[in-house]
């Protein structure tokens, strides 16, 4: 099957030619499958986010090959989606509006708009939320917006950069419960980043653990265990016991970099 996306020997520096210059990443190869949900997880600094910004076209590499469906991945595309940390979604529009605004700037109809907002806001579980303006909502129900607005162009590739890291314990668990749901039925490929290895072992099919700067894949550990995971399940402690050692160095590491640049 060929990859999805496909990162190799990608390098990325900051500020290249100044005095300033940072490598964030270096030498990073990875691929990921159609369909498949992969996680990035390493400390923090270690180029994750940038990685995101690359693939959705946001920036551009150093050095490598970033590619997606075997095409060079120059500039933005529909076909790959991101969701921040922050739901950034617009004040001035309804939460329907917010969903489809991607849809109506690409010129599809009112009709068209108004169904496929009625869906997703259906699979989000905020259907009688269309009407409503962001701020009339609480932090988990906007970022359930945000993922419906990404689905609405039916990318091929979802980006998530540490989406629920601002929510609550119990939010958080719903909130990975609804987009386990929604991955299914799409069949998008997903690449998310996180600091919880709870989380990662959650949602992965896969984890990419990473090197502190400049970031490099320490390890790829696959998750094989079935869906839905429970977080007291033995199975389910002892890989998270496994990836934290294998952070435990790279966290060290990065704190020693840290506090030597201050």
């Amino acid at each position: 099957m060929k990859p999805r996306i496909t990162v190799n020997k990608v390098r990325k520096v900051w500020n290249a030619d100044t005095p300033k210059a940072t490598t964030a990443i270096d030498g990073l190869s990875f691929d990921v499958a159609p369909g498949e949900f992969v996680v990035l997880l390493g400390p923090s600094g270690c180029g994750k986010s940038s990685l995101l910004f690359m693939v959705a076209g946001l920036e551009t590499q150093t050095e490598g090959e970033l590619l997606c469906d075997g095409m060079p991945i120059t500039g933005p595309d529909t076909e790959r989606g991101m969701i921040f940390q922050e739901a950034s979604l617009f004040p001035w529009l309804t939460i329907a509006e917010n969903v489809t605004f991607g849809l109506k700037l690409r010129g599809e109809f009112p009709e068209k708009r108004d169904r496929v907002a009625q869906d997703l806001l259906m699979k989000v579980g905020l259907a009688d939320a269309g009407h409503k303006r962001p701020d009339e909502l609480s932090g988990g129900m906007r970022q359930r917006a945000a993922l419906a607005r990404a689905l609405a162009m039916q990318p091929k590739v979802l980006m998530m950069d540490e989406p629920f890291a601002a929510l609550d314990i119990q939010t958080r668990a719903k909130m990975q419960d609804h987009l386990l749901q929604i991955w299914r039925v799409s069949g998008a490929s997903v690449l998310m980043v996180t600091h919880s290895i709870e989380e990662a072992v959650a949602l992965a099919d896969r984890i990419v653990v990473w090197t502190s700067r400049p970031g490099r894949v320490k390890e790829i550990v696959s998750v094989d265990l079935p869906r839905p995971r429970k977080p007291r399940d033995p199975a389910f402690i002892e890989l998270q016991l496994r990836l934290g050692d294998l952070l435990a160095d790279e966290v060290d590491r990065a704190f020693r970099e840290m506090e030597a640049a201050v």
